[in-house]
């Protein structure tokens, strides 16, 4: 009995032309092999053996699918009054992960690039070093592998200093909640 109100369930995600192709393609080999088991991992390569083969008039299909199904699903969502997830909000007490020796290796040559080519998008820009850091022998990588392990070591001291003090601070509060309780305690007695 739920007294008049509906449960409005969360609108289904919307799904990629890829997945469609490969819903698509499944149904398709369960018809031909009915009785045929293939493992998922097996499975998942011949769907994208199968998906990189087929003609670009033949993916519109999957891409136009994609299109209303993420329409459907925008719709859906605009209408939607349930509970929607919150990101956890990050303590600003807490301390910032450190970047990994790549990211530092981006930070030295993000601007360089950027002067060369002022007209890429970061994306590119994005592109372009992590083709520099493919390229970069490991000779060449060890000083931001160093920096990035030196950065890390401070970082968890850091997050080992924040989480003593955390638990410090939880207790206080525990400790006067518990006194509070006990002074009311009192109170309701002497009554």
């Amino acid at each position: 009995m739920n007294m008049g109100k509906e449960i409005q369930l969360k609108p289904k995600a919307n799904v990629s032309s890829y997945i469609h192709f490969l819903l698509n393609y499944r149904n398709k080999f369960k018809e031909q092999q009915p009785n045929t088991y293939v493992g998922f991992k097996e499975f998942s390569r011949k769907c994208s053996e199968k998906w990189r083969s087929i003609s670009k008039h033949e993916k519109a299909k999957y891409e136009a699918l994609a299109k209303l199904d993420k329409a459907r699903y925008q719709e859906e969502m605009m209408n939607y009054v349930g509970k929607r997830k919150k990101r956890r909000k990050r303590d600003p007490q807490a301390p910032r992960r450190p970047p990994s020796s790549f990211l530092l290796f981006c930070q030295d040559h993000y601007a360089q690039l950027k002067r060369e080519n002022p007209s890429w998008s970061v994306v590119q820009v994005a592109k372009a070093t992590g083709k520099m850091w493919s390229a970069t022998t490991d000779l060449e990588k060890h000083p931001y592998e160093q920096r990035a392990a030196l950065l890390r070591a401070k970082y968890f001291e850091e997050l080992e200093l924040y989480r003593k003090q955390r638990k410090q601070c939880n207790a206080r509060k525990k400790y006067r909640m518990s006194a509070r309780k006990r002074c009311r305690g009192k109170r309701v007695r002497q009554s």
